[in-house]
């Protein structure tokens, strides 16, 4: 069975070489980012010694795409499948009594600056920032959860603020707070991959109960558990879990912080979690992400990878393989990989593309023997099969990401999209070079 906590996958990963231990005591003001950072969030490191603290830290869990696939038992060419499966065919939580998350109980009044590292990551951030936790809210009904992440900047006590992009939160909060009243959350730390993964499918498209989402592609129901002082239930083997209001017509300055796209933003004023309860396990373990690191954008890559296969596919049914490269924000660069047909393939899929997708910005389509995985192979197909008179073409003056700082310049992005697919009629003149079998897989080691 597929770890379904955070410890089990830990022990599974260390048994097997996946993991490695910072035996060093580390500084969470810069310094145990800058680790995580040097290895750019890909591999999973456990920081045994946080300087101030008796707690430990784990990061880098989801920024591997064959780890990420690993802790789901699949290959990686099985994420995107399991994911679209996870949708259609979600697994229901399990509601138990008791919980280990549980464990320990801590009603205000407390300091979370003295309960867990907060790491502070970049130079001219504002603070030091929770990036990881899974938030947990109901909608307006009480029938459905939703879980995102959302940075908090903790700003003393019980308090930090939250920063809300997500339309339907920032909706939903401005309901409750025209009449006065606070949107309860509850916030998680210490879950598995799959949970951070499915934590970024998308509300708007998809309307899905996230956490029976996490458990479809775990291949198992998730055990939850009744908060202490909100009316939500939240992954009873989480390792933490933070209960809380956002309270209404309070704000506190947010900003400057290392976003997503490599640049500081922030600068803004934004609401107040009051904490009424946190909850956690014996012995517990904290969980961060590195900001812009492989960890942080891995996840929305292969989200937004599901969502143009299936946008794409309804108009060039030729699909092959779609990536969302990590570089660009993982949001602003797309590669299509298709089995050109007929002329005009690639330019319909740069347009299916730009049309699932207001974050896109530049689309590279490319054949079927060129891998879109593979920097250098785009690269490649760009230098020698396009054209840039006949084979580029731009769309001025569209709808952009607000993550892309040229954008903000003008509020308004233009496309570009790449025709890198050779002329079906010329076929004989692309022919890739190669070397016969078996010679075309050799092992080095048999010769040097």
């Amino acid at each position: 069975m597929n770890p379904l906590n955070m410890r089990d996958l830990l022990a599974d990963w260390e048994k097997r070489g996946h993991l490695s231990r910072v035996k060093r005591e580390v500084s969470p003001e810069y310094e145990l980012g800058a680790v995580l950072r040097a290895l750019k969030g890909e591999r999973p490191l456990w920081f045994e010694k946080v300087k101030g603290y008796s707690v430990p830290v784990v990061g880098g869990l989801g920024g591997s795409r064959k780890l990420m696939a690993d802790s789901m038992g699949l290959e990686e060419s099985e994420l995107l499948p399991n994911m679209v499966n996870s949708i259609i065919n979600p697994l229901p939580t399990n509601l138990v009594t008791q919980a280990p998350v549980q464990e320990n109980v801590i009603t205000p009044p407390f300091n979370l600056g003295e309960l867990f590292p907060i790491p502070t990551f970049h130079a001219e951030d504002d603070g030091p920032y929770y990036v990881s936790g899974i938030l947990v809210v109901k909608d307006l009904d009480g029938k459905k959860r939703y879980t995102s992440i959302r940075r908090m900047k903790f700003i003393g006590g019980n308090r930090t603020n939250i920063v809300i992009t997500s339309p339907e939160l920032a909706e939903q909060y401005a309901y409750l707070e025209e009449r006065g009243e606070p949107l309860e959350v509850a916030v998680m730390f210490g879950v598995v991959p799959a949970v951070i993964l499915a934590s970024q499918f998308s509300t708007h498209l998809f309307h899905a109960d996230k956490l029976n989402v996490a458990g479809a592609l775990l291949g198992n129901p998730l055990d939850v558990v009744k908060a202490k002082t909100v009316d939500l239930e939240v992954l009873a083997e989480a390792e933490i879990v933070m209960e809380g209001r956002i309270l209404p017509h309070e704000r506190d300055q947010e900003g400057a912080f290392g976003e997503l796209g490599g640049y500081y933003g922030g600068h803004g004023r934004e609401p107040i979690v009051e904490m009424t309860a946190v909850t956690y396990r014996n012995n517990p373990i904290m969980q961060t992400i590195f900001p812009s690191s492989s960890e942080e954008k891995l996840s929305m890559c292969l989200v937004r990878e599901m969502t143009l296969f299936s946008t794409v596919r309804q108009v060039v049914r030729n699909v092959k393989a779609v990536h969302v490269t990590k570089a660009a924000a993982a949001r602003l660069h797309a590669v299509i990989q298709i089995e050109k047909r007929s002329e005009g393939d690639a330019k319909q899929a740069a347009l299916a593309a730009f049309a699932s997708d207001k974050d896109l910005k530049h689309v590279v389509v490319v054949d079927d023997d060129v891998d879109v995985f593979n920097p250098e192979d785009v690269e490649w197909a760009i230098a020698t099969r396009c054209q840039a008179d006949q084979d580029v073409f731009i769309i001025p003056g569209a709808k952009g990401s607000p993550l892309e700082s040229s954008h903000n310049l003008r509020g308004v992005s233009a496309k570009m999209g790449i025709d890198a697919t050779y002329p079906l009629s010329e076929k004989e003149l692309f022919r890739r070079t190669s070397v016969p079998e078996p010679y075309d897989h050799i092992n080095l080691q048999d010769y040097l």
